[in-house]
C-alpha cells in the first residue's frame, strides 16, 4: 500500500501527481473465499479490514450490488457520539468512539474526524429529565456528557436562538468528544486498507441467493457474477438486510424507512458544533466545505425508496430556522434519502443467526455511521471466532424472543 504523508505528497507534486496508485483493485471474484461480506458500506468494509488485520483472515470478499460506499455510508449526516443511555449501548458506541480517535492513523487515511462537540437540546420538562438521566448514566460508565443551561448552550453555540419561540430551549446535554467525520473518506480508507491486506472488493455484484447445504449450513452466495463459495457469510446491507436474509430463510424483526438529509449552499465558518433536537426532529452541523448539513426524522411509512416525503424536509427546515434564525435566507442545494433498518427496541443486531455460518449486522436506525469502526470490529470478532465479542453479546436476535430489550428510542436525536 502506498504510504500517504507530507513527504509523499511533496514527492508526488514534483512528478505532477502522476505516480499515485489506485487505492484498491477491481478483481474478478474467485470461486471460493473463507468469508464473504455482503455490503461494501462502512460497516462491511470495516469488518473486512478487522478480519484481515486482527484475525489474520485475508481470503475475504466484500460483494456490493452497486458501488463502494453508495448506500447509507454516502447518505448520512456523519455525526459521531457515544452518549447512549443503557450500559450495553454505551459500551458499543464508546468502543467505536475510541476507534474513531485513532482511525486516521490506523488506516493511514485522513477520515477528517472532528471532535467539535455534540449538543442535544431540551425543549420541555420531559427532555430535561431524560437528558439529565443520560448525563448521569454516561458518567457512571466513564463517558463524558454534561448538562448546560440555556445560556451555557448559547455560549457554546452562539448562533442558537434561546429567546421566545414555539419550542424554547431549556438546556442541553453536551458531549465534547462527539463530532463529525468525512463519510466518503471512511469508506475509502477502510477499502484501501482492506485491499492492501488481500481482501477482494467486488462492486456491481448483486447477491441473488444464499445457498445452504443439506445440513442447513451456508455454502456460499449466488450473485449476478456467478456462485461464490464460502463457509461463512456476513450480511451488512443496511436497509436491504431483511431482503438478503430472507434468501436464507431467516426473518428478522426489522422495518425499513426512508431517512432524509439536506445541504445548503456553502458559507464561511458560522456553526461551531453539532446541534440536535429530537423534539423538533432536526439536527445540523457545518461541513468542512462550508455547507450546512441538516438531517430530519424518518418518514412515517415503511419503504425501500431512497426518497422521502416533501413535508418531512419542509418541517425540518421550519425547525432549523426557528433554532438558528440567521439561516432563514440560506438556500438549500440538494436533498437525498437513505433507507434505515429499524428494530423494535431501536438497537442493532450484531450476531450469529440460526443458520450455521451466517452472521448479521443490522438494525442501526439513525445510528449506523457513528458506530462504524466499533461495529466492524466486533462483527469481525464474531465471524472469526464464531462467538460474539463481549461488547456485542447483548445484541442478539433472540433478545426479541426473550424480552431482553435494549430500548434506546429516546437516545436517537430524531423520531424513529
Amino acid at each position: 500500500m502506498q504510504n500517504y504523508s507530507a513527504f509523499s505528497l511533496f514527492k508526488q507534486a514534483l512528478g505532477g501527481h502522476a505516480g499515485w496508485q489506485r487505492q484498491w483493485r477491481s478483481p474478478e471474484p474467485k470461486a471460493e473465499y473463507d468469508v464473504i461480506i455482503v455490503g461494501a458500506g462502512g460497516h462491511g468494509l470495516a469488518t473486512a479490514h478487522y478480519l484481515a488485520k486482527e484475525h489474520g483472515i485475508t481470503n475475504v470478499a466484500v460483494v456490493e450490488k452497486g458501488w463502494l460506499g453508495g448506500g447509507n455510508t454516502g447518505r448520512n449526516t456523519t455525526i459521531i457520539r457515544s452518549n447512549y443511555l443503557f450500559d450495553e449501548s454505551a459500551a458499543l458506541y464508546e468502543h467505536a468512539l475510541k476507534l474513531w480517535e485513532g482511525l486516521s492513523q490506523d488506516l493511514n487515511y485522513n477520515v477528517m474526524y472532528s471532535p467539535r462537540g455534540v449538543l442535544m437540546l431540551a425543549h420541555n420538562i420531559h427532555d430535561v429529565q431524560s437528558f439529565k438521566r443520560h448525563v448521569h448514566a454516561n458518567r457512571l460508565n466513564g463517558i463524558d456528557n454534561e448538562w448546560l443551561s440555556a445560556e451555557e448552550c448559547k455560549e457554546f453555540c452562539p448562533p442558537l436562538n434561546i429567546g421566545a419561540m414555539r419550542y424554547p430551549i431549556l438546556g442541553g446535554a453536551l458531549q465534547r468528544r462527539g463530532g463529525t467525520a468525512r463519510h466518503d473518506a471512511v469508506a475509502w480508507g477502510y477499502a484501501r486498507a482492506a485491499d492492501a491486506r488481500g481482501v477482494d472488493i467486488i462492486e456491481n455484484c448483486e447477491v441473488t441467493g444464499i445457498r445452504r447445504g443439506v445440513n442447513g449450513a451456508v455454502e456460499g452466495v449466488e450473485t449476478s457474477r456467478g456462485f461464490i463459495r464460502a463457509k461463512k457469510v456476513g450480511v451488512s446491507a443496511a436497509g436491504h438486510t431483511s431482503v438478503i436474509m430472507s434468501m436464507a430463510g431467516v426473518r428478522l424483526p426489522l422495518e425499513s424507512y426512508p431517512l432524509q438529509a439536506l445541504v445548503s449552499e456553502p458559507v464561511k465558518p458560522a456553526f461551531p458544533c453539532v446541534v440536535m433536537s429530537n423534539t423538533i426532529h432536526a439536527y445540523i452541523s457545518q461541513s468542512d466545505k462550508g455547507e450546512m448539513v441538516i438531517g430530519a426524522g424518518t418518514d412515517a411509512y415503511t419503504s425501500y425508496s431512497q426518497r422521502g416525503a416533501l413535508h418531512i424536509a419542509s418541517h425540518t427546515l421550519d425547525a432549523i430556522c426557528e433554532l438558528v434564525p440567521m439561516f432563514r435566507r440560506l438556500r438549500m442545494l440538494r436533498n437525498w434519502g437513505g433507507i434505515v433498518d429499524v428494530t423494535p427496541d431501536r438497537s442493532p443486531i450484531i450476531a450469529k443467526t440460526p443458520v450455521p455460518g451466517l452472521y448479521v449486522n443490522c438494525g442501526w436506525g439513525t445510528g449506523g455511521f457513528k458506530a462504524t469502526p466499533g461495529s466492524g470490529n466486533v462483527f469481525a470478532w464474531t465471524i472469526a471466532r464464531d462467538e460474539p465479542h463481549k461488547i456485542n453479546a447483548p445484541f442478539t436476535i433472540e433478545r426479541f424472543r426473550d424480552g431482553i430489550l435494549i430500548d434506546e428510542a429516546a437516545a436517537a436525536a430524531v423520531a424513529h
